[in-house]
């Protein structure tokens, strides 16, 4: 297992992490500057914070810093009306960015997310996934550019995502792609899969293959919000250096992501020192 504890070059920001900085949105262009100003190699911007700056704009800074991308967020909500359209514009920007990888959020019950789920049926619900994932595939093949599927945790079954282990997310890569060609695989966030039991061994089916992204932050105990009160690493009861020995073991070597939404802390405090902090614990706890 490489040794992070010298230097934070295999540290990348998902540029969610410092979003909002004490009630104020924090531009994604200053992100950036701040990133590398601390020796940052690589961020994973998200959609939303990409069109605020500009697809252009944001090209030309990454550029100007050297910066690379660990991953694009996000595609995938496949059960959405406008899944369609939106998926090709994701695949399109990932491209313009130089992203390794586009990650899926594959979506769950219609209507659910908005708080009226038009039916129960979560099995159509996956099936509508792997329909939506084999759509989007053909023309991520052509633009070559890997998809990445992000198995949730299953607290967000019913609203997020409807693939919630990693041996569900490996399901349709295979069927999907059953010679292992690179243009599909997994992103795995020990958020959403520190407690599976088949964790290790689905990350060696998995194999240098499919592990596309590696996310980590931590698990508090207590989780005050489901969605936004994730821990920084080394916080919570998540034993990242095992996985993260597992995932290496099965050959991956690039970046370890931190994405973490924190409403109640990390969102409350300079970005600054919360991006000083992740390079402080990408060396101590990753």
């Amino acid at each position: 297992m490489r040794d992070f504890s010298g230097d934070h070059r295999w540290l990348s920001i998902n540029t969610a992490t410092v979003r909002r900085q004490r009630g104020q949105d924090w531009p994604l262009l200053q992100i950036l500057d701040a990133c590398a100003a601390r020796g940052i190699r690589a961020v994973a911007p998200w959609r939303d914070q990409v069109a605020a700056a500009g697809l252009q704009a944001t090209a030309r800074t990454l550029r100007a810093h050297g910066i690379a991308l660990s991953g694009y967020c996000r595609g995938g909500m496949f059960t959405d009306a406008d899944a369609a359209e939106q998926n090709l514009r994701a695949l399109d920007e990932a491209c313009a960015l130089g992203a390794p990888c586009l990650v899926l959020v594959v979506g769950a019950l219609p209507g659910a997310l908005a708080g009226r789920a038009q039916h129960k049926d979560i099995a159509a619900a996956r099936a509508g996934v792997h329909d939506g994932i084999a759509a989007l595939l053909e023309q991520a093949r052509q633009r070559g550019m890997p998809l990445a599927i992000e198995p949730l945790h299953p607290m967000y079954a019913a609203d997020r995502a409807c693939i919630n282990t990693l041996e569900q997310a490996l399901d349709v890569c295979d069927a999907l792609d059953p010679a292992r060609s690179g243009a599909l695989g997994v992103a795995v966030d020990v958020y959403h899969v520190w407690w599976d039991p088949k964790l290790q061994q689905q990350i060696a089916r998995a194999g240098r293959e499919r592990l596309l992204a590696f996310h980590v932050c931590d698990w508090l105990t207590p989780t005050r919000d489901l969605l936004n009160d994730r821990g920084m690493m080394g916080d919570g009861v998540i034993d990242i250096p095992r996985i993260r020995g597992w995932v290496e073991g099965a050959g991956y070597a690039g970046f370890s992501e931190v994405e973490i939404f924190s409403t109640q802390d990390w969102w409350q405090r300079d970005g600054g020192a919360v991006l000083d902090t992740c390079i402080a614990r990408h060396r101590s706890a990753v």
